[in-house]
């Protein structure tokens, strides 16, 4: 549907911002309220009586089971609103693209372009009828499609047969797929004009070399133009089997109704097994390159290979990188390059754990005629951090901030969606949400120190850099008012 967003709709459009802010917050506190027999409490409680503890968590009971042709899938009953998500996550990123990149992102992107007797039009007006959403995308690991729907059988059931249509029965009509063809190349010559794209192109070939993950997951425009309607048919019958999917339902069902939901849809996909996991990469060659782009200022990328998802050091990782670079301002490198030297806008780090080695990244623009230097700079902090690990405070500090954005993960239903369908593709355990916490709660400055020297090297970072070749100046010394202020909001 449209949005309104004329001025003389904004006290409407504030007013019904505040109602539904409102509303969402009570529908997610008494979402939260444990089930007892005791009568609940309506009265809300302050910020000072929580006494320094970190706000409650969602308590969810996941269920599991696998249906007749191997689909897995996970459930939680949420009675609270009368609706319900469902998620369908398949192996069928662009590392299953093989010689054709671009392929899986095709086949994900034209699966609601037709079914029989739909064109993309009709396909839409039908979900909308029914107040139902439908959600889909490709990215390295996995291809997903979602459905959001009331549960009330007058609508759940049309919802989820076109739904299953669209999923298990697409047409690909040959028009819409010249018209996606078309967007995507132009896509592509946009991407020429974005230094930061360029970098991180070339950042993974560089990082991933001949793995699956070395090419963008949106395919080249070299690939693009050659794929047929018989590959994304292919493609579509091999990687959307039912034995080669996650399906996770929330939402107003009961575990019968679950059931048959589950059972509906994976008989209307495709029949086959799950197909392979990938291969871990091979280490790359490190050391820096450069792409000659004529702008005011720099971008630096660094990098290494991380961990996949399943990586026993993930909890202390995490934590690790939050301190380092991973939670905006406090952490070490948005104080000495932003905050004492003035040189950059932002500045983040971050782990990409995945199916096989993720990529661990840090990532900022800064004037070209301090490039040089304040790489240099990012590398010693990086190279301290990990000789010296983090301090008690900044452990602690991070700790509480992990503790407190957590309940954030399982505030909606379709937050818990999102994390039943990652706890299935990647093969956690149904307790993982708690486990995850308490390793984290239980983490020592020493573990966290180990942890992140385990796993990064200063002396094996990948660099690309992108932006002018000009004369270099000596970095400002570090102060609490730099002279000159950050560089302005990231270019492109």
């Amino acid at each position: 549907m449209s949005e309104r967003n004329g001025l003389r709709y904004g006290l409407l459009g504030l007013g019904l911002i505040l109602l539904v802010g409102l509303l969402t917050f009570i529908a997610t506190r008494t979402a939260q309220a444990p089930t007892t027999d005791a009568p609940a409490s309506t009265q809300l409680e302050s910020l000072a009586a929580l006494e320094g503890r970190a706000p409650s968590k969602r308590t969810l009971d996941i269920q599991r089971w696998q249906t007749a042709e191997g689909a897995r899938v996970l459930f939680v009953e949420a009675r609270q609103l009368p609706m319900f998500d469902l998620r369908v996550t398949f192996a069928a990123g662009s590392s299953q693209d093989g010689g054709t990149p671009g392929l899986a992102a095709l086949t994900n992107a034209m699966l609601n372009e037709g079914v029989a007797g739909k064109d993309v039009n009709a396909i839409a007006q039908g979900f909308e009828g029914l107040g139902a959403d439908f959600g889909n995308g490709a990215y390295r690991d996995m291809a997903i499609a979602s459905l959001r729907s009331l549960s009330a059988p007058a609508q759940r059931e049309p919802a989820l047969k076109l739904f299953e249509q669209v999923v298990g029965q697409p047409t690909f009509p040959a028009d819409a797929l010249a018209r996606i063809q078309n967007q995507l190349l132009a896509g592509f010559e946009y991407q020429k004009q974005n230094p930061g794209k360029l970098a991180a192109l070339q950042l993974f070939e560089r990082l991933y070399g001949k793995h699956p993950y070395a090419h963008p997951s949106e395919g080249t425009e070299q690939s693009i133009p050659g794929i047929s309607v018989a590959q994304l048919q292919a493609f579509h019958q091999k990687a959307y089997a039912a034995g080669n999917v996650v399906i996770a339902l929330v939402g107003d069902l009961s575990r019968s109704e679950a059931e048959a939901i589950a059972a509906e849809v994976s008989a209307a996909l495709p029949k086959g097994p799950a197909l392979p996991r990938i291969a871990q990469p091979e280490e790359p060659k490190a050391g820096p390159s450069h792409i000659e782009f004529p702008s005011n200022q720099t971008h630096l990328l660094l990098a290494q290979l991380g961990v996949d998802r399943r990586a026993p050091d993930y909890a202390a990782l995490m934590l690790g990188n939050q301190i380092l670079g991973g939670g905006g301002f406090g952490t070490r490198l948005m104080e000495e390059v932003r905050e004492k030297r003035g040189l950059t806008y932002g500045v983040y780090s971050g782990f990409s754990a995945m199916q096989a080695r993720g990529p661990f990244m840090i990532n900022l623009q800064t004037r070209a005629e301090l490039s040089e230097g304040t790489l240099k700079l990012v590398q010693d902090i990086l190279r301290d951090y990990l000789a010296n690990g983090p301090t008690q405070k900044e452990l602690d500090d991070a700790k509480r901030e992990m503790v407190g954005s957590f309940p954030l993960t399982t505030a909606s239903n379709a937050d818990i969606v999102g994390q039943l369908g990652s706890m299935g593709f990647y093969d956690l355990p149904l307790t993982y949400l708690d486990d995850f916490m308490s390793e984290v709660q239980g983490l020592t400055v020493e573990q966290v120190k180990a942890a992140m020297a385990r796993h990064l090297d200063v002396d094996k970072l990948v660099i690309v850099t992108a932006g002018p070749s000009v004369a270099q100046k000596p970095l400002p010394p570090p102060t609490d008012k730099p002279a000159e202020q950050p560089a302005g909001p990231p270019e492109h």
